[in-house]
């Protein structure tokens, strides 16, 4: 069974796992490989402290967790793009173990962050993904996103890669109905 909670300063460590976990397993093939093998779990955490502690309350956080511990991560909040309209939010980033792939934490996460942002008056989420992460996109597409013809790049080392954007309607009335359908890894 998965359970959704925010995340508290004592998951910092297994969140930062997650992440990097998560990087190096969805992101193989597309961004250079050297690039996730300099990505450090502790590195990644003791930014992670930083940002935590400094938190202006504009990023939620929550984590899946079951019985072996922490298994995803997601974090939501106002959208941080041009011509952002009242109402909309972002989904930051969504991560799930990869040897919890599988297990409804994917969908759990994404329902939470959908109710969440529903609660804090989001009417819209949009989201940016890598365009050659095919698995992501499809979890994305069967939670009721779609892409909305909007692209930037991102660089990753050297190396300069397509996203482009996603987006949904945010209901306050069955928020999660969309996300029930959905395969289990995302990243953004």
């Amino acid at each position: 069974m998965t359970d959704v909670r925010k995340m508290t300063a004592a998951d910092i460590d297994a969140v930062s796992a997650v992440r990097v976990r998560g990087w190096q397993s969805a992101y193989a093939g597309i961004v250079p490989q050297d690039y996730l093998d300099a990505m450090s779990a502790p590195a990644d955490a003791a930014r992670r402290r930083e940002r935590f502690a400094d938190g202006t309350g504009r990023v939620e956080n929550v984590v899946s967790t079951d019985g072996t511990g922490v298994t995803g991560w997601a974090a939501q909040g106002p959208y941080r793009g041009e011509g952002a309209a009242p109402g909309d939010g972002e989904l930051y980033a969504i991560y799930v173990r990869p040897d919890r792939i599988g297990t409804g934490a994917g969908r759990a996460l994404l329902g939470a962050v959908l109710a969440r942002a529903a609660d804090r008056g989001f009417t819209r989420l949009r989201l940016w993904v890598l365009a050659d992460n095919a698995r992501a996109r499809r979890f994305y597409e069967r939670a009721g996103f779609t892409a909305d013809g909007a692209e930037q790049r991102e660089e990753y080392g050297e190396v300069s890669l397509r996203e482009v954007r996603y987006v949904r309607e945010v209901s306050s009335e069955g928020s999660a109905s969309g996300a029930s359908e959905a395969s289990e890894e995302a990243d953004s």
